[in-house]
């Protein structure tokens, strides 16, 4: 048995006693025909399955022929034909992709931002065939970084640091514009550019900072001064009314000597209510005190 032809011979005849039944018979013609049949359509289905191609929902697809080379037909959702070996289809994903660029750029008054760009980009569906010419599959990754870098650079320098947050609105449209003309040149689409960090470096934020400090200093030092100017005026118009009011009364006390008397009279009054609220007990001169009234003023008798 350790002979090969020996060893051989035995697996001939064990092969024939499982198809002929019978040592030396032979296998029958319908098992022949069943296996060819199931060879036939085992072919045939994998024949069917290289012959279709899917493309599912937000893709399209275009075939490249090794014939002809790209075909100018693009395919939607649904299951479609090809020939196989000879075509292969290439399926885009047309939604809108987010993409988020970081650029460091400089202003104009050569202040160094850090701006963070995101865009919602699509490729123009009737154009596939050409961006798989020029670009490839990755046309995001190739031309999205440079355009968006260079439209940023280009837009930010025509505004100073502080501008960029006054006038935000004016600089995001702008960059908008440019980024969306640019990428049509590659026949790209973008649905939406926003402008979602904007950073100044450490050294333009102090320096903010300090104008800030300075600028409310200034304005209380200005509020010091006014407030100033108020009180000097205050103080002048004061002084001027106690200058006409002593000048009413020494008229007064001219045109009229009992001005005197009755300046005196309510003197008197407002000393005795002062103290009548007083609880202490004093023992003073009325003449003193401004409260004879009844006693004969100098106006009434001047020679006294």
């Amino acid at each position: 048995m350790n002979n090969p032809e020996e060893q051989l011979k035995e697996m001939q005849r064990k092969l024939q006693n499982m198809f002929g039944g019978k040592r030396g018979g032979k296998a029958p013609k319908g098992m022949f025909g069943l296996g060819a049949a199931i060879v036939t359509l085992g072919a045939l289905g994998v024949g069917l399955n290289a012959s279709l191609f899917n493309v599912d929902g937000g893709h399209r697809a275009i075939k490249y022929s090794r014939i002809s080379g790209i075909k100018p037909e693009i395919y939607s959702e649904g299951t479609h034909l090809r020939i196989p070996w000879i075509e292969m289809p290439i399926i885009y994903d047309v939604r809108a992709k987010p993409t988020s660029i970081q650029s460091l750029t400089g202003t104009k008054d050569l202040q160094m931002v850090n701006i963070v760009c995101r865009v919602l980009s699509r490729p123009n569906q009737a154009e596939l065939p050409h961006i798989f010419r020029t670009l490839g599959t990755n046309y995001d990754e190739r031309v999205l970084p440079s355009i968006i870098n260079e439209v940023l650079k280009g837009v930010v320098a025509q505004f100073n640091a502080s501008q960029l947050s006054t006038q935000r609105d004016k600089v995001s449209r702008l960059i908008r514009e440019y980024l969306t003309e640019r990428a049509l040149y590659f026949n790209l689409v973008l649905d939406d550019v926003s402008l979602t960090h904007i950073t100044f470096s450490p050294e333009f934020a102090s320096a903010v900072e300090a104008k800030q400090i300075a600028q409310q200093d200034a304005q209380r030092a200005a509020f010091i001064v006014e407030r100033a100017k108020m009180e000097k005026q205050s103080t002048i118009v004061r002084a001027k009314g106690e200058a006409a009011s002593a000048e009413l009364i020494g008229e007064a006390i001219q045109s009229q000597p009992g001005f005197l008397e009755l300046r005196r009279i309510e003197t008197a009054r407002d000393i005795a209510q002062i103290l009548q609220k007083s609880g202490n007990r004093l023992v003073l001169d009325a003449n003193s005190l401004l409260l004879n009234v009844t006693e004969s003023s100098s106006v009434e008798n001047p020679k006294r």
